[in-house]
């Protein structure tokens, strides 16, 4: 099917939400289900792959829901709902791109291949330290995000309409036999990719700023294979303003007390959200630590007469394997 003859809505819906297949609509990065109609890793029967790289490895997922259960067609256009979640990033919006661009082809190719598996290391924060931030497609994306400034349904909405750009750029580029995965000539001759690239640079200094009044610790976590335990460096931050503040991180051999860059973030958003994540190289997690908070919430608000309606996200998934612990969506009360 043509582009133009498809007709596309979004749909953006809280993180974890557990969704169905439904005709005319398909699920992407979020329902806690690998169906067709629903492509979601998010959960622990999920293979360890990310939204994006589900759909190449398996373009069945779209392609047989699309069929079984067709959109509404009107005028020789194929209206589709896509649902997703609210303030989508490079998987959910490669996700889009990948599932539409199918859903037009019928096929993944190489190209789409290739934005897949560096959406599968994005997602999984597995992106190579050596790889120049400033010129990478996840840098620029998050960059080109932070000019993004209004409520939060425009911001989804904007954010898929620049993302969708971009990722056509990429997909373009990557046709005409560029490389995509580190290329500063590919990006700084378009202006607003070189902008983003500027900023990418200026942002090295704002995690300086937020590092000096950072708390800098020493610990150790279990091992992901035995039974052992390994010490990293872990780094307690509030309210950081570098946007890439977990990629300067993870790669700063220079600050981390080890020097080998800090293994462990621990994130505070404005006292309302609260993040703790693991660098995958690592090779140690957070097994057991989101059923912790979980009971210790439950007591609280148990106590406090509060309704315990969302769960600390303990990472509970092969692709993400307990590297990752996030708050309630309404908070916490800990």
């Amino acid at each position: 099917m043509n582009a133009e003859k498809m007709e596309v809505t979004y749909q953006f819906v809280n993180y974890g939400e557990d969704l169905r297949p439904a005709k005319g609509v398909l699920i992407l990065d979020v329902g806690m289900k690998t169906v067709p109609g629903v492509i979601d890793h998010h959960h622990s029967e999920a293979e360890v792959e990310c939204t994006a790289s589900l759909i190449a490895k398996y373009p069945n997922l779209v392609l047989d829901h699309i069929r079984e259960s067709p959109a509404e067609k009107k005028e020789d256009s194929l209206k589709l709902r896509i649902v997703t979640h609210r303030l989508p990033d490079f998987d959910s919006i490669s996700s889009i791109f990948l599932a539409t661009k199918l859903i037009e082809t019928g096929k993944i190719n190489s190209s789409m291949d290739k934005i897949a598996q560096y959406a599968r290391m994005v997602d999984s924060s597995a992106l190579p330290k050596d790889i120049d931030l400033t010129c990478t497609p996840h840098s620029i994306l998050r960059s080109l995000f932070t000019e993004i400034k209004r409520g939060e349904e425009e911001s989804n909405l904007e954010r898929v309409r620049e993302g969708l750009k971009f990722m056509n750029f990429l997909y373009s580029k990557s046709e005409e036999g560029h490389e995509i995965l580190e290329n500063k000539a590919l990006f700084s001759g378009i202006d607003r990719y070189g902008w983003a690239m500027r900023k990418v640079e200026d942002d090295y200094f704002s995690y300086l700023s937020d590092i000096s009044r950072a708390r800098k610790i020493i610990l150790y976590l279990p091992l992901i294979q035995g039974s052992g335990k390994k010490k990293v460096d872990g780094l307690i931050i509030k309210n950081p303003q570098s946007f890439l503040f977990k990629d300067w991180a993870q790669r700063d051999r220079e600050n981390s007390p080890l020097q080998e860059g800090f293994g462990l973030l621990v994130t505070n958003f404005w006292n309302k959200r609260y993040i703790l994540g693991v660098d995958p190289e690592k090779e140690v997690n957070l097994r057991g630590l989101g059923h912790l908070l979980n009971e210790k919430e439950a007591e609280k608000r148990t106590k406090t007469g509060k309704p315990f309606t969302f769960r600390w996200y303990d990472g509970n998934c092969p692709f993400f394997n307990f590297r990752i612990i996030d708050s309630p969506l309404d908070g916490t009360k800990l």
